[in-house]
């Protein structure tokens, strides 16, 4: 296998929890309970295939620079460390909210998922600048 291939695939796995994550909150504001349900189970689910892949990329790849300099390094660097700091936090928060709904328990899940929705989808969309900033050029 290619493992080149591994960052644009991240990249499209955390784009596509943040989609899932964006979807899920408008269909629950809408009241629709089943819909908000498998559009959060399957973000769980694009997220766990994201953080293999990642660990598998990483474990071959290594630590990857960025190249450039300035004020675009220190927009990635910042970008970088804010998404890698709460990125540490999302599978507990992910984990623990989506626990407390299937259980039922809905208004402990609403509460946590106040702190865990922002935090992850920040976390899915910040993925996304990373690679375009570190694998295709942007702002270099």
């Amino acid at each position: 296998m290619n493992i080149n291939i591994l960052p644009m695939i991240n990249a499209g796995l955390n784009g596509l929890s943040a989609i899932l994550l964006l979807t899920g909150y408008t269909f629950i504001r809408r009241g629709n309970r089943e819909a908000h349900r498998i559009c959060m189970v399957s973000a769980f689910i694009v997220s766990i295939v994201f953080l293999v892949s990642y660990l598998v990329h990483h474990a071959l790849a290594g630590i990857i620079y960025y190249p450039g300099h300035g004020w675009p390094k220190i927009l990635y660097e910042t970008i970088l460390t804010t998404h890698t700091i709460l990125a540490v936090t999302v599978p507990v928060l992910a984990i623990v909210t989506l626990r407390r709904a299937l259980k039922g328990d809905f208004e402990k899940h609403r509460k946590i998922a106040r702190v865990t929705f922002p935090i992850w989808l920040y976390v899915s969309v910040t993925g996304v600048i990373v690679y375009f900033m570190l694998y295709r050029g942007f702002l270099q």
